[in-house]
């Protein structure tokens, strides 16, 4: 079975489910796709607010649950790191180009250094300087960077992006499986009740 992924590198919530999410995946011998999306473009497309533009007590309201979900799950997390929001671009880049090159459990790895490396190491990872370290400390090949600035890794971010407004994906993350969204780690569960039919 396949599970289109959807998720920004940027994201606490893909951050506090994706470890999760592989294991699920993992046991249900299911093929991951992964497929980073510019958020930038799905928010506005799909009736979404960036943080920054949302109500007061709707960004008071996500600081708490951050903290929930990070104590539940017993995973470090700040909820207000030093390097949020930066551009996301270059990291999704960076994990398409790992797809490329190594296949979806490269790509993966790569994703979940890099959502650690803002939630909890308090690292930019729109710098080159920490996407180069990162590869290196998951030993990944350090050619990896150079290649995520080729126009076809673009036009993939585009394509994925394009495809998960197609397929009606409005958060991060989503996963897709058979054409029906489950939105959200915390519905991880319904995610793996599918999986086992």
């Amino acid at each position: 079975m396949d599970i289109a992924y959807y998720f920004t590198p940027v994201s606490p919530w893909t951050y506090l489910g994706h470890e999760r999410f592989r294991a699920i995946a993992r046991a249900a011998d299911a093929r991951v796709e992964v497929l980073p999306v510019d958020y930038g473009v799905i928010f506005p497309a799909s009736g979404g607010l960036p943080l920054a533009k949302r109500a007061p007590q709707r960004q008071a309201y996500r600081l708490v649950e951050l903290k929930r979900f990070s104590e539940w799950l017993k995973l470090p997390l700040n909820p207000q790191p030093k390097f949020f929001p930066v551009d996301a671009a270059p990291a999704a880049r960076l994990v398409i180009a790992a797809d490329r090159a190594a296949g979806p459990p490269a790509a993966l790895t790569i994703a979940g250094a890099m959502m650690r490396a803002v939630w909890a190491e308090e690292r930019n990872i729109a710098e080159r300087e920490t996407l180069a370290a990162l590869l290196a400390e998951n030993a990944l090949a350090a050619s990896l960077l150079a290649e995520s600035d080729e126009p076809e890794i673009a036009a993939r971010y585009e394509a994925n992006t394009q495809r998960a407004l197609a397929a009606g994906v409005f958060g991060a993350p989503s996963y897709v499986v058979d054409g029906e969204n489950f939105w959200g780690q915390d519905r991880l569960d319904f995610l793996e009740r599918r999986l086992r039919g």
